[in-house]
């Protein structure tokens, strides 16, 4: 996904950040960045929007609850074939 403007922070690193931005684990130099990239691109600003909808989401339904370790890795693992299911699609040539 890009908007196709050159970003001091690509697109694919901006959205494979962006959990940990949003569980506030970045340093404020990282958060700036993203922050920044954000701010001046509007397809990764939708893509922020939904994904923090969906924690926000998962947050107020499971509250406390402990996920396994597995399941994480599992749906970080689906999120990504998605993007690139996404990408190669709104690439193709037809």
């Amino acid at each position: 996904m890009s908007c196709g403007n050159p970003h001091e922070v690509p697109c694919t690193e901006v959205l494979a950040r962006v959990y940990n931005y949003l569980d506030g684990e970045l340093d404020g130099v990282g958060c700036a960045e993203i922050r920044q990239h954000l701010d001046e691109c509007g397809p990764c600003l939708r893509e922020f929007g939904l994904e923090e909808v969906v924690k926000k989401l998962v947050h107020k339904h499971c509250g406390r609850d402990l996920v396994p370790g597995d399941l994480r890795a599992r749906v970080l693992v689906r999120i990504q074939q998605v993007r690139t299911e996404l990408e190669v699609t709104e690439f193709r040539v037809d």
